[in-house]
């Protein structure tokens, strides 16, 4: 890890060295836009810095382990320098929205493409900015499975259980959560995957829907409703959320149920280039997100349940990571973000297909 940090550290001294030497400027410095990411805009001395990674919420116990491994390395190869990574995490789409309004992230670490590619149209992301780091900029990616009670009683193997009238299903509501918009697009393709027609998935999706008592507002308000308010028979999620589940709740709260295909769900991660160029961040942030590539990130991913792109570390965890048939979201929904227009946003397809109460 941290290949690229030598030169950054000594980019950083030379920096504090002639702001030394320059004197006081006539402007002092501007207080940060948002308190959360204010010690992510102090000057950085001696080669100590502060970066900042604005990620989703499934995400929180990944990155508190990656992240002292990379602090401590970083200390090691520069004389004990200090490096601090100020995590901030929410619902991707509004984690999104933050860094827009100006939180000042240095890496944004998401679990959708739609919400990178925001922060790209609105000049704060690069573009391109897939092509800079391996596997279109996603170290790691998940899939949608099912969470049931202990011991499955209701027998649910399938998307098509799913739709039973002795059924109910928790489920995150897609126009608020990527979440949501994973499982309901696997909803959709799980049809189209067994040669049905859209009109035939939309009709599926319907009375998936129907089943569903409550949409709830993200990952962890759904895993909250179904295990701490006992609400529905099976919850649909990513199958990262099993550790979390296991963490929070205790081992033998839920079976997990594979169904026999689902979606690929990709986490990009990008630079904001914007805030690192202003800060002089740009290379620390590049390794940072390098090295989730790394066999020790990869091993972390492994341990949170996030398939790893490293062939031999997932083969590793063969018995963890159950096979599955996936499709990705371009097979049948050209992107996220032609599927947010289609089917999530006011007046698409979600909006008639679902109404609260009927």
């Amino acid at each position: 890890m941290l290949r690229q940090l030598s030169s950054y550290a000594f980019m950083l001294t030379a920096i504090a060295g002639l702001s030394a030497c320059g004197g006081q400027s006539g402007d002092a410095a501007k207080p940060a836009d948002n308190a959360s990411a204010s010690t992510a805009n102090t000057p950085a001395k001696d080669g100590d810095v502060t970066i900042m990674n604005v990620s989703y919420d499934v995400m929180r116990d990944f990155y508190k382990e990656y992240n002292p491994l990379f602090e401590k390395e970083y200390a090691a190869k520069h004389g004990g320098a200090k490096l601090t990574i100020e995590q901030s995490h929410g619902g991707s789409s509004k984690q999104a929205l933050a860094v827009a309004n100006g939180l000042k992230a240095d890496v944004v670490t998401m679990n959708q493409s739609s919400d990178v590619e925001l922060l790209e149209k609105k000049g704060l992301i690069q573009a391109g900015w897939a092509a800079k780091l391996p596997d279109n900029a996603v170290p790691f990616t998940s899939t949608t499975v099912f969470l049931v009670r202990k011991g499955n009683p209701k027998n649910i193997k399938d998307w098509d259980d799913l739709i039973r009238p002795d059924v109910k299903v928790i489920v995150v509501n897609p126009k608020t959560g990527g979440n949501g918009r994973y499982a309901y697009l696997g909803a959709w393709g799980s049809v189209r995957e067994k040669g049905g027609t859209d009109a035939q998935a939309a009709e599926f999706v319907g009375k998936l829907y129907k089943n569903v008592p409550v949409l709830a507002k993200g990952g962890r308000d759904a895993t909250a409703t179904f295990l701490q308010r006992n609400i529905g028979d099976v919850l649909i999620t990513f199958e990262s959320e099993v550790v979390s589940v296991e963490r929070e709740f205790g081992k033998g709260k839920v079976d997990s149920v594979y169904p026999s295909t689902s979606i690929s769900t990709e986490n990009p991660v990008a630079i904001v280039q914007r805030t690192a160029a202003k800060k002089g961040s740009s290379a620390l942030a590049k390794t940072y997100l390098d090295d989730l590539y790394s066999d020790e990130a990869q091993e972390i991913a492994a341990k949170h349940a996030l398939r790893p792109r490293s062939e031999a570390i997932l083969a590793k965890h063969q018995d963890q990571f159950k096979p599955i048939a996936q499709f990705a979201v371009s097979k049948y929904f050209g992107s996220l973000a032609e599927a947010q227009k289609v089917h999530f946003n006011d007046g698409g397809q979600f909006d008639k297909l679902y109404q609260v109460g009927k």
